[in-house]
């Protein structure tokens, strides 16, 4: 997630709901990245999500930083 990512909290909940409901049981961490380190990554919005490794939404549209 970028430092301005007002998108934080909400998505906690998302992922900690969505995997409580599925009944599966995850490492999850969550790491604040400037704009700067998410240009290095390749990081195209905010939040973004990686499931080992890999950008979740690897298809979608690229979001604001």
């Amino acid at each position: 997630m970028s430092e301005g990512c007002g998108s934080y909290h909400q998505l906690r909940e998302n992922i900690n709901k969505a995997l409580s409901e599925q009944g599966v049981q995850a490492d999850v961490s969550y790491h604040t990245v400037s704009y700067d380190e998410a240009m290095q990554l390749g990081i195209k919005g905010s939040p973004t999500i990686r499931i080992n490794g890999k950008d979740f939404d690897e298809g979608g549209s690229p979001g604001m930083l």
